[in-house]
């Protein structure tokens, strides 16, 4: 990151739309317009992975780490590029705006997706679709197999299926294939209508001078494609179940520590293969997005490893990656590699050291930055190095509004005052911090559009720990003014980030 840029944070889920849920379609163009207009250089977004409602609908949970979320297909640029007859989007649920009905939405969108391919084979081969399916074979076969046995074997987790399948015997998938042939090509379809209304918004963007940053888990599911396609890579018992798993030790927030649940790599194994399916993991999202943000950076240094039996993080233990070999085998794909590492909480040294030797930046986030007294807290911006992200908040954190309104302290609160030598209220704290996030020396600054316009704690996107109720709020169309876009670009211009 050579020049000072800015950007929003907006998950694709949370854009307006008639049809229940964010899509790919005339409103996030619209959106596009308006980053444009306001002078913003860059557009994030969380994981596009598949998500489900047994994992709480969280981008951070998926069943692919390649493949595409089919709720987020355009109804309308389906039946503008001809896969759908207009009439069929005329009855629909009534959807309310402002909010996800996850259940709701995707029992619509199956529906015309099942019509779309209908009318698709109707029209008889088409060589964009079969390029498309050669050209992600590598991904797209495992994964279109893996769902529609799933499917089949109505939403099972892998590992409960029959032996011979989920062990992958040849003679058992063969079989299975041929079975289910119509089902494989429909999940083929579907990732093809994503990735083709994807890499047109992507390239639109691309036009106004806009890039896209990615959104990358760290680990994946166990229940995934990409588990039961490639168990060696995994840390799993002879019954190809977890033989431990991910999380994060005891801390000051948590006297039992964080138990995730994913199965950790076998890193020398991904070593002996010369990291193949990293490499292509990466590769993937760097052709889908102009650079990526890696959660949980840290795990590719160290991770914390738990028993599969313990309830709890606290009996695990650390295990060093061999970082060095591993991230240069992925420089093979590209170098530099347009990574944002997320440092957020206790980083030691090794990775502060990792990160600097290979120029990547790191996180800061400005609700951090008050909540006590310490002019070394990393997150106050006159600690900032120059090569580093900015963001008011993240999408775990309350909006800067809500989290004045009802989590800072009185002596918090004091703090903010005393660092902008401004008073600052509910009315207008997301006003403050905007303008000094935007202002620090701070490379790239990142701002949820919910600190853009001032929304409450109604506006949250994720509270973690809470296993219901997250990843719902929706922007309103409304909400999206001239005002906004002339506000943020002349601040824009003020702070020498409009270049």
């Amino acid at each position: 990151m050579m020049n000072r840029k800015s950007g929003i944070l907006l998950h694709i889920s949370s854009l307006p739309s008639r049809f229940g849920i964010g899509d790919l379609g005339p409103e996030a163009y619209a959106f596009a317009d308006f980053l444009h207009s306001a002078g913003q250089k860059y557009w994030q977004v969380l994981p596009l992975n598949p998500t489900d409602c047994m994992s709480g609908n969280s981008p951070y949970s998926s069943i692919s780490a390649f493949a595409g979320n089919s709720l987020f297909i355009s109804p309308e640029l389906m039946v503008k590029n001809g896969y759908l007859d207009k009439e069929k989007l005329q009855t629909k649920p009534l959807f309310k705006q402002g909010s996800i009905n996850y259940d709701r939405v995707k029992a619509y969108k199956d529906v015309l997706l099942k019509e779309a391919y209908q009318q698709f084979k109707l029209g008889g081969k088409s060589s964009v679709f079969e390029n498309f399916c050669v050209e992600n074979s590598s991904w797209l076969d495992n994964y279109a197999l893996f769902s529609a046995i799933k499917n089949y074997m109505k939403y099972t987790a892998w590992s409960e299926w029959p032996e011979d399948i989920k062990n992958r015997d040849e003679t058992a998938l063969s079989t299975i294939k041929e079975n289910l042939t119509k089902d494989i090509l429909f999940e083929k379809f579907i990732q093809f209508l994503f990735y083709e209304q994807w890499k047109n918004l992507k390239e639109y963007c691309n036009s106004l001078d806009i890039e896209i940053i990615g959104d990358m888990p760290i680990y994946v599911n166990h229940d995934s494609a990409d588990v039961w396609c490639n168990p060696h890579i995994f840390k799993l018992n002879e019954d190809k179940r977890p033989a431990y798993v991910a999380g994060v030790p005891p801390d000051l927030f948590s006297t039992t520590g964080q138990r995730w649940g994913n199965p950790v790599y076998n890193w020398d194994t991904l070593k002996s293969t010369g990291y193949a399916w990293w490499r292509e993991r990466i590769a993937h999202d760097l052709n889908n997005f102009d650079s990526v943000r890696i959660d949980h950076f840290r795990g590719l240094l160290a991770y914390w490893e738990i028993p599969a039996g313990n309830k709890t993080a606290q009996h695990g233990q650390w295990v060093n990656v061999d970082f060095e070999s591993f991230f240069n085998a992925l420089q093979s794909e590209e170098n530099p590699l347009p990574i944002i590492a997320e440092d957020l909480g206790i980083i030691t040294d090794d990775v502060k050291e990792a990160m600097a030797r290979h120029l990547l930046p790191g996180m800061k986030v400005l609700l951090f930055a008050f909540d006590e007294e310490d002019p070394k807290n990393p997150y106050l911006p006159h600690n900032y190095p120059e090569n580093c992200v900015v963001y008011t908040g993240t999408h775990d954190n309350n909006t800067t509004r809500g989290w004045f309104e009802n989590e800072a302290s009185k002596e918090a609160k004091l703090r903010v005052n005393t660092y902008l030598k401004q008073d600052c209220n509910e009315a207008n704290v997301h006003i403050r911090l905007t303008k000094l996030a935007m202002g620090s020396k701070a490379q790239l600054a990142i701002i949820p559009i919910q600190d853009i316009i001032g929304l409450d704690s109604s506006a949250r996107m994720n509270i973690p720990g809470q296993a219901k109720g997250n990843w719902e709020w929706r922007l309103k169309k409304e909400a999206i003014t001239y005002e906004a876009a002339e506000w943020l670009k002349e601040l824009s211009n003020e702070t020498n980030r409009n270049k």
